[in-house]
């Protein structure tokens, strides 16, 4: 199966730019920025954020050493995939990376049934809930419950609207972008 990841992001600022990559404290006054400008979907979140979504980072990081995983990082950059265009929507001049799933190597990346944040922290009792699959197990997982962007683009059904991809290594996506034009 050859699938594609994307990751979306802000033209203006060029892709796989982290906030798990900065020290809490700087990734705060970042998220400051963001709050104030409030022109997009980040704008919303609380200063709680970077520490959950470091508690999280590190038990998906965890749980695909376990399986098999080998990260380089000790954070992902993110992906979806397949294609999301509800997460366009969350940028004001948004642009996105496609890649094939075939570049990356299958040691290096996770993936979640919805954004790792729902994923890991929504209670309904979904087997897909707080799990991280590697590349062989989301297959599986897509043939049981499909895409979510197929049956849950709009997001009324759940808190899954995408399957997320974490990339573990920023020195092959640095290789994979070198001289891509992203206008």
């Amino acid at each position: 199966m050859s699938l594609f990841l994307y990751h979306y992001f802000e033209k203006e600022q060029g892709p796989f730019k982290n906030l798990s990559k900065l020290s809490v404290q700087d990734a705060i006054e970042v998220s400051h920025v963001i709050r104030k400008e409030g022109n997009i979907f980040a704008s919303q979140r609380s200063d709680e954020y970077i520490v959950i979504r470091r508690e999280l980072e590190k038990i998906a990081r965890e749980q695909f050493i376990l399986k098999g995983g080998k990260p380089t990082n000790t954070y992902p950059h993110y992906m979806t995939l397949g294609p999301c265009s509800w997460l366009q929507s969350w940028y004001k001049e948004a642009a996105f990376l496609k890649l094939s799933w075939d570049v990356i190597p299958k040691e290096l990346m996770s993936f979640t049934y919805g954004d790792l944040f729902p994923t890991m922290r929504y209670e309904d009792n979904k087997p897909y809930r707080k799990q991280v699959y590697t590349r062989e197990e989301i297959v599986g997982v897509i043939d049981q419950f499909r895409l979510p962007q197929d049956w849950n683009a709009d997001g009324s059904r759940g808190p899954e609207r995408y399957i997320e991809v974490q990339i573990w290594d920023e020195q092959i996506l640095e290789a994979l972008i070198q001289g891509l034009s992203f206008d």
